[in-house]
């Protein structure tokens, strides 16, 4: 059907073309944004997709554009990790478990897409692996004591410009030098190898191990009393007050702590790591230093396990379903099939990515 001379009927090349240059934007664009389980599926769609997405360069794209939160990992003292996905449709592992790896493990961190797991047994070792494509490399022994429940944060920041997944792993360990330090232990998978810190940080504490996270060039470990920053650029370290009991995480950019009182779920952001770094208790150095973000009135809410990005997950009751509350647009849904069984499992949040560690 083509075009008369007045333009009025459209023609099949023009509808073609249209059609074609969608296609293209689907196929070279928009599928960037989508979770590896999603991703594996299209494969089938034609030889087409599957050679692109089978391609290293669209998981290296792919790793870098996807970087929304798409479940948890949990894991009970003893047990093998389970995986909850927030969206089961779009995003999930092949083997949760994580029976891929050599010998049974324990998660201590993760990071875009990449998991950082301990051999329960033998030497202990550290072992990084993307539950996705079931690729992992076992690190070297440091020479340092990280202690039986090491301080662990996994650092991946995926770039456009480097095809490689470069990471850090940052350990907070018990001085062996000074009763009452805490040093600092940094792997590199760029030089393949460990290094200690000259910064000692100061003040006989007691660190959380699984309460690391990293925001913007600075890691953060809660203790009994402070929060311990350390800058990674600057190689320093400096206690900052503490907020109320609950987790750490990011959003906006900021340090954040999420936690639960009487059926509300409070947020507070880091507004100012410089009004107070002594420690105090004052109302009034406390409000200096960290500001309301949001309140959510929640009945049920037990503890939040999770807040980052646009999402704070909080586990209702001890023994039952967890709910995803949406920062942006305020909307709480329920997280399917998320029974939950024991006490205090640990959570890790993982990105649905398809990089690669080979």
């Amino acid at each position: 059907m083509d075009l008369d001379r007045r333009g009025r009927r459209p023609s099949m090349a023009l509808n073609k073309n249209l059609y074609m240059g969608f296609e293209e934007i689907v196929r070279e664009h928009l599928i960037l944004f989508l979770p590896a389980k999603s991703l594996l599926k299209f494969r089938s769609v034609c030889r087409d997709w599957k050679h692109r997405i089978s391609n290293p360069f669209f998981a290296h794209h792919q790793s870098y554009f996807f970087r929304s939160v798409s479940g948890l990992f949990h894991q009970q003292s003893g047990k093998l990790p389970s995986f909850v996905s927030l969206d089961p449709n779009s995003s999930g592992v092949p083997d949760p478990s994580l029976q891929f790896l050599p010998v049974p493990v324990d998660i201590k961190s993760s990071s875009n897409g990449l998991l950082c797991c301990q051999a329960r047994s033998g030497n202990r070792g550290y072992y990084i692996c993307n539950p996705v494509n079931k690729q992992w490399k076992m690190l070297p022994k440091s020479i340092c004591d990280h202690g039986p429940d090491p301080a662990l944060v996994l650092i991946y920041e995926p770039s456009l410009l480097n095809f490689s997944a470069d990471y850090k792993l940052i350990c907070a360990f018990p001085s062996s030098e000074f009763d009452d330090g805490l040093e600092f232990d940094m792997y590199s998978s760029e030089t393949g190898a460990w290094k200690v810190s000259g910064e000692i940080c100061f003040g006989r504490l007691r660190i959380v191990a699984e309460s690391g996270v990293h925001v913007r060039g600075v890691v953060y470990w809660k203790t009994d009393l402070y929060i311990v920053a350390f800058d990674l650029s600057k190689d320093r370290s400096r206690l900052l007050q503490s907020a109320y009991n609950g987790i750490l995480g990011e959003v906006c950019g900021k340090l954040c702590n999420a936690n639960v009182s009487d059926c509300a779920v409070r947020v507070q952001t880091l507004e100012n790591t410089y009004s107070n770094t002594t420690g105090s208790s004052t109302g009034t150095s406390y409000m200096k230093t960290w500001s309301d973000k949001l309140c959510i009135t929640l009945q049920n809410a037990t503890r939040v396990v999770f807040v980052g990005g646009d999402a704070v997950v909080v586990q209702k009751g001890w023994d039952t379903n967890m709910v995803c509350y949406a920062i942006k647009t305020k909307e709480t849904t329920v997280v399917p099939n998320t029974s939950l069984h024991g006490y205090n499992p640990r959570f890790f949040p993982y990105v649905n990515s398809l990089v690669s560690l080979a």
